[in-house]
């Protein structure tokens, strides 16, 4: 499908990217040209179709790039998140059998060195970067080392279009495309097996229902190694022959979208929560203009993915005319099931399932999910994928509700939802929403399985919690990451205690742990697209919430 686009879409710029704090294009041609060099320059090396490659990078222009090239050797690459320590680094170079690793610096490259030892099948490294690897004990192995320039220059001179040809001819749509390995919360992460089968088939499903236009830019800025921005900034925007712009990070994220004055943007729900929290003390009408000053006179749709997304901030974003447009799935279904878009929405929902994908709930309340989106299995691990998939039907381990007009809305992780000492089940996700509904609030996690009151993890708005401290004439003290200040703590407690009205009894928090700072990613407790992740949190915290029920 790309070259086919790009033959059609020729000089267009395919990628804007910042070079010295500037943005620089490359043609959807370049592209092209430096994907097929790259291509050359693997199967020179001894690549074979099916083979595996790792990709260990931050978002830049050779990502995309380099994904591409390994497609067209008909090798499979294993996608991993750029945060990623050395050990978790290991375990999927090891796991996938990778032969080769691509990655982009100095940092990424010294993680996969300080693991060489029990990596005996990883031949060759590749860096975007010119990187060393004198840090190699000599009584390992040393694998080929190549910068990217070396590569596409050894494709260049190898001169193997027919070959790449020859094996993009021989995929199917049961080829393997891409090894992406789970969180790994309850375990070792499994790697999800995507064809080029599972991958085309969501791309021409969301070109029916993105209507996406010539002249869109798109902001891009979630991990590729995540599915969702893969799919959607990536082969989406690619299959669209729009122009995609990288930014910098997500701190300079603002910045960016005042350069690139985008049409689209693809995000998750922590981004427009803090974006929502900036502006929401404002009056109506300066809070609704600041919003379209934030995105743009351009923007055309925001979209939301990868964990639900608060319908107060949905609420808001749509009363200032930048509505944000929620959708649904999972790595396992390459990505999207489900989607809202202009022209059929609801909010408070995640959308229709997307063309040629269906959707049911078991009777446990599960959705399921069939269709050609839907993962070849878990990589070597058959009693996984049997357990996944009942009769083609995908049990996604979420728990929703499908509407009478076939709007899905999601409640909670099956695996979340608990019961208290008194028999009550709780889906803690409606309450985690009833208190960050709160200005007071910005993140929350409650804590209650087995228990006979319901507790949580709370994450103040600090610019919030000073005020408080100001008219409360007091400081705010901390200790051991935790606010201990008296008089903030009842204060807390009073307001959450107002908060639960609506819920009952058993439902409501009685006791909340105060960090003094947000659940981070380098703290691991996000994931990559920054969702909480609850079972590790209160893993962390266990200790000090179970002081709540000996007192």
């Amino acid at each position: 499908m790309h070259r086919a686009v790009s033959r059609r879409m020729g000089d267009k710029a395919a990628l804007k990217y910042q070079v010295a704090g500037h943005y620089q294009d490359i043609s959807y041609t370049e592209v092209r040209r430096q994907a097929d060099q790259a291509a050359a320059g693997l199967i020179s090396l001894g690549i074979q179709p099916g083979d595996r490659i790792g990709l260990l990078s931050e978002n830049r222009a050779e990502w995309p790039i380099a994904d591409l090239a390994v497609l067209s050797t008909a090798a499979a690459d294993v996608t991993m998140h750029a945060p990623l320590s050395a050990e978790q680094i290991e375990y999927q170079l090891q796991d996938s059998e990778a032969r080769a690793v691509l990655v982009s610096n100095q940092d990424q490259a010294d993680k996969v060195v300080a693991r060489l030892a029990k990596l005996p099948k990883l031949e060759f490294l590749v860096s975007f970067d010119p990187v060393s690897l004198n840090a190699i004990s000599p009584h390992h192995p040393r694998p080929t080392q190549l910068d990217w320039q070396e590569l596409c220059h050894r494709g260049t001179l190898a001169n193997l279009d027919n070959e790449i040809a020859k094996r993009e001819d021989a995929l199917d749509a049961a080829s393997l495309a891409t090894l992406i390995y789970t969180s790994g919360t309850t375990g070792n992460p499994k790697g999800v097996m995507l064809t080029h089968g599972n991958l085309l088939s969501n791309v021409r499903a969301m070109m029916q229902v993105a209507f996406l236009e010539p002249d869109d830019i798109l902001l891009s800025w979630l991990p590729y190694s995540h599915i969702y921005a893969r799919l959607t900034d990536n082969y989406l925007a690619s299959a669209a022959g729009i122009t995609v712009a990288l930014a910098r990070n997500i701190d300079s994220l603002l910045d960016d979208l005042d350069t690139i004055q985008p049409t689209w943007l693809t995000a998750v729900p922590r981004f427009y929560e803090k974006i929502w929290n900036a502006v929401e003390a404002l009056d109506t009408d300066a809070r609704n203009s600041r919003l379209v000053e934030i995105f743009g006179p351009r923007i055309r749709q925001l979209n939301s993915g990868g964990a639900p997304l608060p319908r107060h901030v949905c609420d808001g974003f749509a009363e200032a005319g930048v509505p944000i447009y929620e959708g649904y799935g999972l790595t396992e279904t390459s990505p999207v099931i489900t989607f809202n878009h202009a022209q059929a929405f609801r909010f408070g929902s995640v959308g229709l399932p997307i063309p040629g994908v269906e959707i049911r709930i078991a009777q446990d309340g599960e959705i399921l999910t069939r269709g050609p989106h839907v993962m070849a299995g878990y990589w070597k691990n058959t009693q996984a994928t049997e357990q996944a998939i009942v009769d083609d039907w995908f049990h996604t381990g979420d728990v929703g509700t499908i509407d009478h007009d076939g709007f899905l809305a999601i409640t909670d992780r099956k695996k979340d939802l608990f019961v208290t000492s008194a028999g009550k089940n709780v889906a803690p996700a409606v309450i985690e929403r009833l208190l960050t509904a709160d200005p007071l609030f910005e993140q929350a996690v409650v804590y209650g399985d087995g228990r006979n009151f319901i507790s949580a993890v709370v994450v103040p708005n600090f610019d919030l919690l000073e005020s408080v401290a100001e008219n409360l004439a007091c400081a705010i003290d901390c200790q051991d990451g935790c606010v201990t200040t008296t008089q903030l703590l009842d204060y807390i407690d009073s307001k959450v205690q107002h908060l639960m009205q609506v819920v009952s009894q058993p439902e409501r928090v009685k006791k909340c742990l105060v960090l003094e700072k947000p659940f981070g990613l380098a703290d691991d407790e996000l994931t990559a697209t920054l969702k909480v992740r609850r079972r590790h949190i209160i893993a962390k915290y266990q200790d000090r919430l179970e002081t709540f029920y000996n007192q």
